[in-house]
C-alpha cells in the first residue's frame, strides 16, 4: 500500500452539512440577486418597420394606451416587446405586443395581444389574445412581417417544471384569415 505525501484531511470529505451550507449559500445569493435588480429600463424603443404600406398619417396603436386583460394585483403591467404592421390588409397599422405583470420575482408568463384602433376612434382597444398567461407560456421573440406574426414560446413539458425553467421551445405563426388570427405550428415543439 502506498502511502500520500499529503495527510488526510478532515475537511475533504463532504458530509450531508456541507451540501446543506452550499445549498443555503446559494439559495441566498439568488434571493438577493431578485432584490438587488436595476430599475426597468425606460428608453423608448425604435419602432418597427411595418411589414405593408399605410397611409403615414396613421399611427399604430399605442400599448401604452390600453387596458389589457391581465390582473397584475399591485404590481404594473410592463410590455416587454412590440411591434406593428397592417396585418388585416385594411390599410391601418395594428401592434401585437407582449406583456406581463411586473412580478419582483420568478417568471411572470407573459400574454400577446394584438391592438388596433377603429376607424372613427383615436382610442387603441385589444382584438385578440395571441398568447394567453394562463398558458404559463413566455414569449421569447416574435416578429410582424408579411401580414403574419411569427413568435418563439417558451413553455413546460408539465406541471412539475419550475416556473424558472421553461423546458419546451415552440416557433408558431398567426396569419388573419376570415376575420380571425389562425394559429400554426410549423416546426413543432422541442426540448430546451
Amino acid at each position: 500500500m502506498q502511502q500520500s505525501a499529503v495527510p488526510e484531511l478532515a475537511h475533504t470529505h463532504t458530509r450531508p452539512i456541507h451540501w446543506v451550507a452550499t445549498a443555503t449559500a446559494v439559495a441566498g445569493v439568488v434571493a438577493l440577486s431578485f432584490v438587488f435588480q436595476p430599475d426597468a429600463a425606460t428608453a423608448a424603443q425604435t419602432p418597427a418597420p411595418q411589414t405593408r404600406s399605410a397611409p403615414a398619417h396613421i399611427a399604430p396603436p399605442d400599448p401604452d394606451a390600453v387596458e389589457f386583460p391581465l390582473d397584475c394585483g399591485p404590481v404594473k403591467i410592463v410590455v416587454k416587446k412590440q411591434a406593428s404592421g397592417d396585418l388585416d390588409g385594411d390599410g391601418r397599422p395594428e401592434t401585437v405586443a407582449a406583456v406581463h405583470c411586473d412580478a419582483p420575482m420568478g417568471t411572470p408568463p407573459d400574454g400577446m395581444y394584438v391592438l388596433t384602433r377603429a376607424p372613427d376612434s383615436a382610442e387603441p382597444r385589444v382584438v385578440a389574445t395571441l398568447v394567453d398567461p394562463k398558458d404559463r407560456t413566455n414569449v421569447d421573440d416574435f416578429t410582424v412581417q408579411d401580414g403574419g406574426i411569427t413568435a418563439t414560446v417558451l413553455g413546460y413539458s408539465s406541471a412539475d417544471v419550475p416556473s424558472c425553467c421553461p423546458d419546451v421551445r415552440k416557433d408558431v405563426k398567426w396569419r388573419w384569415d376570415n376575420g380571425a388570427f389562425v394559429r400554426s405550428d410549423p416546426a413543432g415543439a422541442r426540448s430546451v
